[in-house]
């Protein structure tokens, strides 16, 4: 998503291409040597950026006799590339990025905009390059918005499975929620989310050789803070840390990062949120006070953004390869723990606070209070399957990483298996297919394919899909029976599964995919391999299991933690809760002003009035 993971990926194109620059010298630099290697998920460097870290080292003093051969010598060896790889400006007097028109990525064909026309006999090797470059940064820039497009419409996918679950009294209402929260969490993200979560993002570790995907303009994200700051070879601090912990550029968007790469992830990062801030919107439904929930929509981006940077933002998490020797660090591709495993512990601590609604439970015991519209629950739940190609694939922020066929296929696979593996539960626990069930059975697997989408192969994604269709089911019964009310599953569904998506990373990763990711690249697996890509306890890494549940645990306590205390505290501020009377009565009227069904409400004459 992230998509980095939904953070930022290498750009194995673009380092690619550079074979054609470099060939013209006669050398191969070490970032091209790395080109083979899938890209990591986070970019960050803690000693020198990319161009600088594909540079051999330094060789000895030569003897007098051989200085005269030392500058060819130097050239052969470490060509030099152009300034949109590392997104430093060759002259700091007068920076090239943030550049809020793209014009220094490459140049755009058709008309050239460096004046040299497209006839292309006319053309240096630099100049064609150049072009290609550009394009591919084009490709990019547009496979990331359409995915964030897709994303964004996952939201009426999350309205019509939520109100649907609900009672028809409380439509409006639940809809309302869906809709509201998408502006609300956008404003929020706008004024200080992004810049906490990603306000430091290009500091973050990533593999030797890394390029942007979305262009050079997001290098201007390197202001944040941590503990122990990195300083490079001459004592100056490069602004990254040993432990990230908070992202500080980017407040408003404000100019310093005016930049299109940067305009590309802030939307698709937004999107992603939208999708955490909405999951409590489910469990607190039907009884959540309309002033309460606005306040929570302008305070969602505060803890998701926080943990998102520790993964996607090169933060503490991600570091955990580099710092602690745990795999490649915390790995989630598309949000299985940032998104959704947030997003429900959330909704866990809110549910807890509000408390379970009026007759829900008598005498102890859990009583069914049936959804009103279970057709538009199917609906959305197909809608959000749908979106799911774009949250997941997107994540690559790259339409050039042609992993993303893996990622579809993994995503289509465990979406499948989740639903059939619910079935076949609930029928051996004697019950019939609820419709509901396998609604939230496939919402299921598709919340746990996310985080290893792109590490695992299909078998692995069936198998991952059929472990959270089970799963699903005795969490929904688990919550039920111990005094959580869940009126749409939300915390079994993004909760649970949320966790398994990101431990089964631990376990299912092949190593095909990952080379690098989050800096790590360790010699023994690259003797033993071929690569360092991102594996797991079954193919030969069990310190990527350890690192998973390490993730998974940081994510449970910290987001119940910040939302516990939030909830206590806003419901001193304005009540969390309707009144009894509003709650008996339907929070329509009483909340919104407006039924969401009035001819149910008795409102439209449904018959012939006589003249």
């Amino acid at each position: 998503m992230k998509k980095t993971s939904r953070g930022a990926l290498g750009l194995l194109g673009a380092v690619s291409l550079a074979v054609v620059l470099v060939g013209t010298s006669g050398s191969l630099s070490a970032a091209e040597e790395t080109a083979e290697a899938p890209k990591p998920h986070h970019k960050h460097h803690k000693e020198a950026k990319a161009a600088e870290a594909a540079a051999p080292a330094p060789a000895p003093e030569p003897e007098p006799a051989a200085k005269e051969e030392a500058p060819a010598a130097a050239a052969a060896a470490a060509p030099k590339l152009p300034p949109y790889f590392s997104g430093a400006s060759p002259d700091p007097a007068k920076p090239l990025w943030p550049d809020p028109t793209g014009a220094n990525s490459g140049v755009w064909a058709t008309p050239a905009g460096d004046g040299k026309g497209d006839v292309p006999g006319s053309l240096s090797v630099t100049d064609v390059y150049d072009r290609m470059t550009h394009n591919l940064f084009g490709i990019n820039f547009v496979w990331a918005l359409v995915a964030g497009f897709l994303v964004m419409f996952m939201q009426a996918g999350f309205m019509l499975v939520e109100t649907g679950l609900c009672r028809s009294k409380n439509a409006a209402h639940t809809a309302s929620m869906n809709f509201m929260i998408y502006p609300l969490g956008c404003f929020g993200f706008w004024v200080y989310g992004f810049a906490i979560g990603w306000g430091n993002w290009f500091n973050g570790p990533v593999a030797p050789g890394w390029y942007a995907s979305l262009g050079p303009g997001t290098a201007v994200l390197n202001g944040g803070w941590g503990l122990g700051a990195a300083t490079d070879a001459a004592g100056a601090l490069t602004g990254a840390f040993t432990y990230g912990i908070i992202g500080l550029k980017g407040f408003f968007l404000n100019g310093a990062v005016n930049d299109v790469g940067v305009m590309v992830l802030f939307f698709f990062m937004m999107v992603f949120m939208d999708t955490t801030a909405t999951i409590p919107t489910g469990a607190m439904a039907e009884r959540w006070a309309w002033k309460n929930f606005c306040l929570y929509g302008l305070w969602i981006a505060l803890p998701y953004c926080l943990y998102a940077n520790w993964v996607w933002g090169g933060g503490w998490l991600a570091q955990g390869g580099l710092n602690w020797g745990l795999g490649h660090g915390a790995v989630d591709f598309a949000g299985s723990g940032v998104v959704h495993a947030m997003g429900a512990v959330i909704a866990l601590a809110g549910a807890i606070v509000i408390g379970p609604r009026i007759g829900k439970y008598i005498n102890g015991k859990p009583q069914a209070m049936p959804a009103h519209n279970l057709v538009i629950v199917c609906l959305g739940t197909f809608i959000l399957a749908f979106g799911w190609f774009g949250f997941n694939p997107g994540s690559t922020l790259a339409g050039t990483d042609l992993r993303i066929s893996f990622v579809v296929v993994n995503t289509l696979l465990a979406s499948a298996t989740a639903p059939i593996a619910s079935m076949l539960t609930m029928s051996w626990k004697g019950m019939k297919p609820d419709p509901s069930m396998l609604c939230n059975g496939m919402l299921a697997g598709l919340v746990a394919i996310t985080a290893p989408c792109a590490f695992v192969n299909p078998m692995g994604a069936a198998i991952i899909g059929a472990v959270a269709g089970v799963l699903v089911v005795y969490a929904v019964f688990f919550f039920d029976n111990i005094g959580v009310d869940d009126p749409v599953g939300a915390i079994s569904v993004h909760g649970v599964n949320g966790l398994w998506g990101v431990i089964s990373v631990g376990i299912f990763a092949t190593g095909e995919y990952g080379a690098g990711w989050n800096g790590v690249v360790r010699e023994a697996f690259v003797t033993a391999y071929g690569s360092d890509g991102v594996r797991g306890l079954l193919y030969g890494d069990g310190s990527q299991f350890v690192m998973q549940v390490i993730d998974a645990g940081v994510v449970a306590v910290f987001g119940f933690c910040m939302a516990y205390a939030w909830f206590k505290l806003s419901n001193l501020i304005t009540p969390i809760r309707v009144s009894e009377e509003t709650e008996v009565e339907g929070l329509d009227i009483p909340e919104m002003g407006a039924h969401g069904y009035p001819d149910l409400a008795g409102l439209i004459p449904t018959h012939r009035v006589a003249a």
